[in-house]
């Protein structure tokens, strides 16, 4: 009897257990599966080359005030060109950018011509004597949507 009884409580321990381990596991499933809702958008970083231009029909093609995306350029504006293979990467139109040593966010508004790589162009208006000054250095940038 006395075995019979221990195998009994056994069993419903054994039962309880893996009701529990059953409950557990389910809550971790649903937890997965709500988890994407919840996170932040994967953010990206590169090291690349920064350098400035500005609304000058010396610096671009055509209308020095309007962008390969369409937007017109205006003084004042925290627009910034991408290189063909930052573009592809994701720093398409409209992605916000930060970049090491600069304030706030920049946006997406222009192409670089062919040939350049890993390169950014930062819009400086018509300050073209901000725009020698920052000259050309490495940057870290970060974007993600």
């Amino acid at each position: 009897m006395y075995e019979t009884t221990a195998k009994r409580s056994w069993i419903r321990g054994a039962i309880g257990a893996g009701a529990a381990l059953t409950l557990v596991l389910s809550c971790a499933r649903l937890e997965r599966e709500r988890a994407p809702e919840r996170e932040a958008p994967s953010a990206r970083s590169a090291v690349v080359t920064a350098s400035a231009y500005n609304s000058h029909p010396d610096q671009t093609d055509g209308d020095p005030f309007l962008t390969a995306s369409g937007e017109r350029l205006r003084p004042g504006m925290r627009a910034l060109a991408v290189s063909e293979d930052l573009f592809e990467a994701g720093l398409e139109f409209g992605t916000r950018v930060r970049i090491d040593g600069m304030d706030g966010e920049w946006v997406v508004l222009d192409r670089m011509p062919d040939g350049r790589r890993r390169s950014i162009d930062l819009y400086f208006g018509i300050d073209e004597q901000a725009a020698l000054e920052f000259g050309r250095k490495r940057v870290r940038i970060d974007w993600g949507r």
